[in-house]
């Protein structure tokens, strides 16, 4: 992730650790100096480590190492903004995973647009048991995106994700439909 870089001062330099009687020796000062290029990204990068651990602080290389710490994959043909909204609120989306309000968490991370949710599931109560059970015998989403030009959406990705984020079981539908505004182009 990080290597030298020329130039970058060390913030302990080793020849200043070294008694006086050392410090006018030419190999020492060459030999330490060398040594400090290399651990200068190295001591900087543990002095900063909690901004290195943070998705908004980050350097953008530590992105992609920080998503697979959250078992998030984050595409980087994205913007970067979007990019660290998906790492920062990974923890929260593991949570939601496999419900109605984590799928149309992602799909809003991945797209901005809410999206309208039919599923089979339901639940009741009754005081009379024998009662008939809610929601259908076989589970199914539905997502439906309204969007002002459904050509410009990529269909591929947004069906990818719906199936990582539903269920194994659960069977799903998405249908991207124009917006009233989008309807009438031509």
């Amino acid at each position: 992730m990080r290597a030298t870089i020329p130039g970058l001062p060390t913030p302990h330099p080793l020849l200043h650790q070294l008694p006086a009687a050392y410090l006018e020796h030419d190999f020492l000062q060459r030999f330490l100096g060398a040594l400090d290029e290399v651990l200068a990204p190295l001591l900087l990068t543990l002095d900063n480590l909690p901004a290195h651990l943070h998705p908004r602080t980050a350097p953008e290389d530590f992105l992609a190492w920080l998503a697979g710490w959250v078992a998030v994959e984050v595409d980087e043909e994205r913007p970067e903004t979007q990019r660290r909204a998906v790492v920062a609120g990974a923890v929260v989306r593991h949570r939601r995973r496999g419900t109605r309000r984590g799928l149309a968490a992602a799909i809003r991370v991945e797209t901005g647009i809410e999206p309208e949710i039919s599923e089979s599931g339901a639940t009741t109560w009754s005081s009379a048991p024998g009662g008939a059970l809610p929601g259908s015998a076989r589970p199914w989403v539905a997502v439906r995106l309204r969007v002002p030009d459904p050509a410009r959406l990529d269909r591929a990705r947004l069906e990818k994700l719906v199936a990582a984020e539903v269920p194994a079981h659960v069977a799903y539908r998405v249908e991207i439909l124009p917006t009233a505004e989008g309807a009438g182009r031509p």
